[in-house]
């Protein structure tokens, strides 16, 4: 009776020590990930640490004091910001909100209707559309600034609000984005049925398909926006009026005034923290309707 309990406890005892030496090894494989991704967060969030920072040193103290060690100017700062040509700082916030909200929101619109047609309607050259709007996705955004400063120079329409709208609309990745979600989310079967039961292909889009495209679409509209609020060369290019500055190229002017005004740089800092706000807000209102699931829309509706 023994030696048959003494067999039955032998595999166990086996298995035992080759878990034993497994479970090391596999956590060692598991902690360089773990590692990278740590590094790759203090690497992105160490930038947004100094300006936190920054923004509440007085000038004095900008380039006296330890990097990381806080200040006791961060009131006066925003009063400085507030007075600073009459408020002119706030005019840059609004003009960036103007240009991020209206060009994501038109650029949304365009890229739904373009991925839509892209992806559910058959027709001669749409594989040759979709490789020229790929072509435009790896295109970098300066080789077209000056060709669109020149066409809009034509019009008229340099230094003006459309000047930095317009070439905004159109995002090639934004209707590649729309179009692989399209194809994903709004089943064949469903636009048929619409068909079938007498609906026009504007309600199929606006009732049916469009619903099942909101996340996607809520996603172009992120992308675009981040894209336009942080674009410095567009409007660098078109614009020379200053009232009418995003507030990238307001801060940069206030930074090339700083060579001569150091004092300035105090403002700079200050706002470059300000302007990082109406981007979290947005992700924080907005992270409900994100989904980049591409097989959550269509089906489950």
């Amino acid at each position: 009776m023994s030696s048959l309990a003494l067999r039955e406890s032998a595999p166990a005892a086996d298995t035992t020590p080759g878990a034993a030496q497994g479970f090391p090894r596999r956590r060692r494989t598991a902690l360089v990930p773990t590692v990278t991704l740590l590094l790759g967060a203090v690497y992105c969030l160490l930038p947004v640490a100094w300006v936190v920072i920054a923004s509440t040193k007085s000038g004095s103290e900008l380039f006296s004091t330890f990097t990381f060690l806080p200040g006791s100017g961060f009131t006066e700062n925003l009063s400085d910001l507030n007075a600073y040509r009459d408020g002119v700082y706030w005019q840059w916030m609004g003009n960036s909100a103007l240009y991020a909200v209206a060009g994501a929101l038109l650029s949304a619109a365009v890229s739904a209707c373009a991925g839509y047609a892209l992806a559910v309607y058959r027709f001669r050259g749409r594989e040759a559309m979709f490789n020229v709007l790929l072509a435009g996705v790896l295109m970098p955004p300066v080789i077209l600034a000056v060709p669109q400063y020149l066409l809009l120079a034509q019009a008229g329409l340099t230094d003006s609000y459309l000047s930095v709208l317009l070439p905004q609309i159109l995002s090639p990745y934004g209707v590649y984005l729309a179009r692989v979600y399209a194809a994903a989310a709004v089943p064949a079967d469903v636009v048929e049925a619409g068909r079938m039961d007498g609906a026009s292909e504007w309600r199929i889009f606006t009732r049916i398909a469009l619903p099942m495209m909101v996340p996607g679409l809520v996603t172009v509209f992120l992308f675009q926006f981040v894209a336009i609020w942080n674009n410095f060369l567009l409007p660098y290019i078109m614009l020379s009026d200053d009232e009418k500055f995003p507030i990238t190229l307001g801060l940069y002017t206030l930074l090339e005034q700083g060579a001569n005004t150091p004092a300035l740089y105090t403002l700079v800092v200050t706002g470059a923290f300000l302007a990082v706000f109406p981007l979290v807000a947005l992700f924080l209102v907005v992270q409900r309707f994100w989904s980049l699931d591409l097989l959550s829309g269509a089906v489950k509706s």
